[in-house]
């Protein structure tokens, strides 16, 4: 058995309100919990959109404050992330793909992934030729092993109509892939800032509310130009891991 805590879109600032949040606040107290509750956990994924600016004063300054875990954490680059700038202030693993942030983790519970799925200039994402090939390679090298993904942009319509709009622009072809082999037993994804669970292609998936803000329901109707968060309060994700089995809770803090 294993546990791994899960956060995602920081949205980080230096300085300065996101969306009306204080998101220095926010992952404050989001540090503060998990240390007090969730220290013995194996790691922290963070599924991307690390900063709001992508400047290195947003980057330096979260690197300041993620160095009160107690716990390692794995960054994940999303659409409002600079990969270059990553690398250089955050704890990046070293067995990165050369060009992108894309790595693998083993443990004794399964082989984690976590994807790049940036595509440079777009709030879409795009899982390119390159990123392809590492991903099957991969998921063939783990043969019967259970294979856990996580990933920064849906590759399916979740039925939240604008955050449709902006999903992985090549997502048929990523769940193919992802299939494939018969050994990916959860997709874990960010992006969306609300909560969604379901199936795709017998494989089920979970997204996480954000550390930062988080985005309407579905109805009323919206769209981006009169985009507002919404008053509704920040989760993090605990995962329980045994033999392939998932559980998942979604913690307010």
């Amino acid at each position: 058995m294993m546990q791994v805590v899960w956060m995602t879109d920081l949205h980080f600032a230096a300085q300065g309100d996101v969306g009306g949040v204080d998101v220095r606040a926010r992952l404050a107290s989001a540090v503060e919990h998990i240390n007090q509750h969730y220290s013995n956990c194996a790691f922290c994924v963070i599924s991307g959109d690390m900063v709001q600016h992508e400047t290195p004063e947003d980057y330096q300054a979260l690197k300041s404050q993620l160095a009160g875990l107690k716990l390692p954490y794995l960054p994940m680059v999303g659409n409002h992330d600079d990969r270059a700038m990553m690398k250089t202030a955050l704890d990046v693993p070293g067995n990165c793909m050369a060009g992108f942030i894309q790595y693998s983790v083993p443990t004794d519970q399964g082989l984690f992934l976590c994807l790049d799925t940036q595509k440079a200039g777009s709030a879409a994402g795009e899982f390119c030729s390159k990123r392809m090939a590492w991903l099957k390679a991969e998921l063939a090298r783990a043969g019967d092993m259970p294979v856990f993904i996580f990933m920064h942009h849906p590759p399916m319509d979740l039925d939240l109509p604008a955050q449709d709009q902006i999903q992985l622009e090549n997502g048929a072809a990523f769940l193919d892939a992802i299939t494939e082999h018969g050994n990916v037993r959860h997709l874990f994804i960010g992006h969306v800032h609300r909560a969604v669970t379901g199936v795709i292609r017998g494989i089920p998936y979970a997204t996480m509310r954000a550390v930062s803000f988080q985005a309407p329901a579905p109805k009323p109707d919206w769209n981006w130009d009169g985009f507002k968060p919404v008053s509704e309060p920040a989760n993090i994700g605990i995962l329980t891991i045994r033999k392939a089995g998932v559980n998942l809770h979604y913690i307010q803090f």
